[in-house]
């Protein structure tokens, strides 16, 4: 049975764009695999701590030295874990705020980026873990960036998965979304990858 795992980071819940995008990818995919199961996990709406040193110390602790409340968030970071690879394709909401991610996913990151666990060093450099998949980034931000060098939020995802093995990542981008000229025209392109 197909999985996939839905990424939410909107603010702004279904009233997003990038929400909107993406439950169109999920509809699809959908139609595609009647059977399949999606997971969604929703940032915005019940968001990931950011890290603090108590919990890198747990994230990075042998469990024999952990205790109880490190316990639990290293098995919350096992879970996270675990719906991304159980999944066989990921989408991802991502909305630009202020240039970036929102904050909420990068969270959601720096859960994922676990040392030996995720990813490791060798002599050529590092190695991600994670069993390559399918990951669609359905991106939206207000102004035109991407063919004005400024695009700070894309390739940095990117380099993200792909550092923990995530490399194989689609990207679906509608921009100038507050601009009158562009909006219509750019959702109405990004819609077109799902049909």
């Amino acid at each position: 049975m197909a999985t996939l795992l839905h990424i939410k980071t909107s603010l702004f819940g279904d009233n997003g764009q990038s929400a909107q995008l993406a439950k169109s990818f999920v509809d699809k995919w959908l139609d595609e695999n009647s059977d399949g199961v999606v997971i969604e996990r929703d940032l915005a709406s019940d968001p990931v701590p950011h890290l603090d040193a108590y919990r890198v110390t747990a994230l990075n602790s042998p469990a024999e030295e952990r205790d109880a409340e490190q316990s639990a968030i290293v098995e919350f970071a096992d879970a996270l874990l675990a719906e991304v690879k159980s999944a066989d394709t990921i989408v991802i909401g991502l909305p630009m705020y202020n240039f970036n991610i929102p904050s909420q996913l990068k969270s959601w990151f720096d859960h994922l980026a676990r040392a030996g666990v995720t990813f490791h060093y060798t002599e050529q450099g590092p190695v991600g873990l994670i069993e390559d998949k399918p990951v669609y980034l359905v991106a939206t931000r207000g102004g035109l960036y991407a063919e004005q060098g400024q695009d700070f939020q894309v390739d940095f995802v990117k380099q993200f998965l792909g550092f923990i093995g995530l490399k194989d990542t689609r990207l679906v981008l509608a921009e100038g979304l507050a601009m009158d000229t562009h909006r219509d025209q750019s959702l109405e392109q990004a819609r077109a990858a799902f049909v």
